[in-house]
């Protein structure tokens, strides 16, 4: 029995069956986990490459690169958006793409890390100049990236944010601020800014003192507020626009602390005139109000002065009746004559007493006594009297008759009606002086006078046109520099970069042009003359003025002298030709342009001639004016250059003349007095 069980156990057959069954179990879980470690497999790839592709988006919209920094191997390796190693380079080849100050200042940070006194550090470094001559900026932050085995730091991760536009932009907005302040520091009339809540942010040196600020900066320090400014408390510059106001104000009523006037030093009555001009965004609310004006108090008290003065001659002339008793000695002393006409007799009388008359004349004589162009006034007069007017005959006339310094002599007749005992007029009495003098007086003082008055006008419209021009810049800068600070399409932030940067280029030649000419105006700039070679100098100026010259223009320069020495002012001369030559590249889109120059007689004489768009015959006179438009309301320029040049060439005691015809071009001519000691002409023949 027990061997009929043994024999069973070990039934080969039995024992096959078991193997091949355990083998099949084995198979099939080894099937099982291959499938799930392959699909385990698959889906870590496509997180990985998910992973992978929303770090370069990352990177790319954040500008940022990626390197690592191998210790042991003091290696770089750059690397892309998927965590790809691009290139690998050694520390000289890496600091290449940096400027050199900049790079130990990476590399003292990439040592203190990799030598473990700082685990994490960042720093702003300038890459390598670029072709156009600027630097790209980069913010670097570098950290620990990987330790080796034994707790050693074997790599470090370097992340390279690009931050050159916002670099630059920074640095551009620092100089406009730095430009506005100039000007605005600088100006010969009061400046004052406040912001929108009325509080006082900027305030001139002239304002100061107009309004006796001793402490500038403790003012504004302590807001100031616009409602505490007797001027314009009660104005509502919510609703205001560009306005002019004239202010009378006694400060002695605004004394008490609801005004804070204490901290200046005003007193008395003050009469200013304004220009407000309130601020306002695209939305049309109120951002700031700046004001622009002066103190006319001298001015005003000057005018009354004039006025009490004319009452008080007018007062003496009304009491002249009360002194007949003297009027003999007085006529003795004064050389005033008295005079008599008589309607009836059309007769007048002259006499240097009472007594007796001196001189009859008719009425013709009378009216011949007159120059031709006085004559109809003094038929007029006279006819006047012969209808008994009763009216006072007040008439002065340019005579004839001459003095002992040959000047024709003016009278002045002051005459009024004399009664009979019934009311009727009888006759007229008045008194005949000499205003020769006087005459002569007024006249230069009329002249003078016209001639104050239009330089004042003048003056006034440079400053308002200067305004005008400071502010259209001004304020496109200042628009578009708060389209960054509002929401805006990124794809839009190139294009303001780029009006901020050609207005505020147009802004600083402005500025630059007002300041030369104030310059030129004080008689400031120097003239050095000095022996130079013309004839190799004037083409480079030419070719500096045609710097943005349209490719479809053809220059021509004429130099007809091989060598040409002469004493003359080449910097100032270089700067006249050189705007010559710009203004002439400006108006020409195509055709020709033109320059060449010839020295006779002493004079150094130079044209420009171009085929542009010319200058119409309205503007053609007064080119040389400042701030002068044409008939589409556009400048010459920046509206200073030709009269800059005007102004250049006459103080070098040259002179400058200009002939245009509009859609045919124009031509200026500059003739300079110079000494020449050398003088080679060339052999060729132009064209």
């Amino acid at each position: 029995m027990n061997g009929l069980i043994i024999e069973r156990i070990f039934d080969l057959d039995h024992i096959a069956a078991y193997v091949i069954a355990t083998l099949l179990i084995a198979v099939f879980v080894l099937l099982f986990y291959s499938f799930v470690y392959r699909f385990r497999e698959v889906d870590a790839k496509i997180l990985g490459v998910s992973q992978n592709s929303r770090l370069a988006l990352v990177l790319q919209s954040g500008k940022l690169q990626l390197w690592i920094y191998n210790g042991p191997r003091r290696h770089y390796m750059l690397m892309d958006g998927n965590s790809a190693l691009t290139s690998e380079c050694n520390p000289i080849e890496f600091a290449e793409r940096f400027e050199r100050n900049d790079f130990e200042e990476l590399r003292k940070v990439v040592f203190d890390i990799y030598e473990g006194s700082r685990k994490s550090a960042s720093c702003i470094v300038r890459g390598a100049k670029e072709p156009d001559g600027h630097y790209p900026y980069y913010e670097i932050t570098v950290s620990v990236a990987r330790y080796g085995a034994h707790g050693e730091i074997q790599d470090l991760l370097g992340i390279q944010r690009d931050i050159t536009d916002e670099t630059r932009r920074k640095e551009n907005v620092n100089a406009l601020l730095m430009r506005y302040h100039t000007v605005f520091n600088s100006a010969l009339i009061d400046m004052i800014f406040y912001d929108k809540n009325g509080v006082l942010r900027d305030i001139n040196e002239k304002a100061c003192r107009t309004f006796g600020i001793r402490d500038r900066q403790s003012v504004l320090s302590d807001g100031f507020l616009l409602k505490n400014n007797p001027m314009f408390c009660n104005i509502d510059f919510n609703k205001l626009e560009n306005t002019r106001t004239s202010s009378i104000v006694d400060f002695g009523n605004y004394q008490d602390e609801i005004y804070q006037l204490d901290r200046f030093g005003l007193h008395g009555k003050m009469y200013y005139e304004s220009t407000i001009n309130p601020i306002r965004n695209a939305e049309g609310e109120l951002e700031g109000i700046y004001m622009a004006g002066r103190n006319v108090t001298e001015m005003v008290e000057s005018f009354h002065r004039q006025q009490d003065s004319i009452r008080e001659l007018q007062q003496a002339t009304k009491n002249i009746k009360g002194y007949i008793s003297n009027i003999n000695y007085a006529l003795q002393v004064s050389g005033v004559r008295l005079v008599n006409y008589y309607p009836a007799s059309y007769t007048l009388d002259i006499s240097n007493n009472i007594n007796e008359a001196q001189l009859k004349l008719s009425q013709l004589r009378c009216i011949r006594l007159g120059s031709p162009r006085f004559r109809r006034a003094i038929s007029s007069a006279l006819n006047r009297m012969d209808h008994l007017t009763t009216r006072p005959i007040n008439l002065t006339i340019e005579t004839e008759f001459r003095d002992e310094k040959n000047r024709q002599i003016w009278l002045m007749f002051n005459m009024v009606p004399m009664r009979d005992d019934e009311g009727h007029v009888e006759r007229y009495f008045g008194m005949c002086r000499n205003m020769t003098d006087q005459v002569e007086t007024e006249q230069h003082l009329a002249i003078e006078t016209q001639k104050a008055q239009e330089t004042e006008l003048l003056k006034q419209a440079f400053l308002t046109n200067m305004s005008y021009e400071i502010r259209t810049p001004l304020n496109t800068v200042v628009g578009f520099a708060e389209l960054f600070e509002s929401e805006h399409d990124e794809a839009d932030e190139p294009l303001f970069v780029d009006e901020i940067r050609r207005n505020s280029n147009d802004l600083l030649n402005l500025v630059n042009d007002i300041l030369y000419l104030s310059r030129l105006d004080a008689n400031m700039i120097e003239y050095n003359k000095m022996e130079i070679d013309f004839a190799m100098l004037f083409e480079s100026y030419c070719q500096m003025g045609w710097s943005t010259v349209s490719p479809e223009v053809k220059t021509i320069v004429e130099n007809p002298y091989e060598r040409l020495l002469v004493d003359i002012d080449s910097e100032h001369l270089g700067a006249v030709i050189q705007k010559l030559c710009t203004q002439a590249a400006a108006n020409t889109n195509e055709g020709t342009i033109r320059a060449k120059y010839e020295y006779r007689h002493g004079e150094l004489t130079i044209s420009i001639e171009d085929t542009g768009l010319g200058i119409d015959a309205k503007t053609l006179p007064r080119v040389f004016e400042r701030f002068v438009r044409n008939e589409k309301e556009e400048l010459c320029g920046t509206g200073l250059d030709l009269p800059i040049v005007q102004a250049l060439v006459q103080q070098m005691g040259g002179t400058i003349e200009m002939q245009s015809e509009q859609g045919k071009g124009t031509t200026a001519w500059v003739s300079i007095p110079c000494e020449a000691h050398a003088i080679e002409k060339r052999r060729d023949i132009y064209a």
